[in-house]
């Protein structure tokens, strides 16, 4: 169960790096004026937002053999492990939103701000902090 553990952290940690760097891109989509440099911004999100594709499935396969090998996060003492599926299930909406505002961009309708997007980039720092604390202290 430790590999299926390691390969867990592996590929999260592969998908937080594309969690982390596309809503930079799109601070900077945002902020750009230039065409030529709009072109090559959207290109990197589009290749990113495609790569962390793996990593997030790999994570949540792992996850999910985690998840059942220890018996479902059931009996006194687990509620911790509830609470960070949960924050697992934002992350994943984060990720899609992520993916919906790059279709936006692409589309040339984004109406948000840099000032936004760097408030948006801010989110799974937040979702990350919060999930490893569950993970490690397991307060509950």
């Amino acid at each position: 169960m430790l590999w299926v553990k390691s390969l867990h952290i592996v590929f999260v940690v592969s998908w937080f790096a594309g969690i982390f760097y596309l809503p930079r891109i799109l601070v900077n989509l945002a902020m750009e004026a230039d065409a030529t440099s709009t072109q090559r911004l959207l290109l990197m999100a589009r290749k990113l937002y495609r790569f962390m594709a793996f990593p997030a499935v790999a994570a949540l396969i792992f996850g999910a053999w985690l998840w059942l090998g220890y018996g479902f996060g059931q009996g006194p003492g687990n509620a911790w492990l509830h609470v960070k599926l949960t924050l697992v299930l934002l992350l994943i909406g984060y990720h899609f939103a992520c993916g919906s505002l790059l279709k936006k961009f692409e589309a040339g309708k984004n109406t948000r701000s840099h000032v936004w997007f760097r408030w948006f980039n801010e989110v799974p720092v937040v979702l990350l902090l919060a999930i490893v604390m569950l993970v490690v202290l397991k307060p509950f």
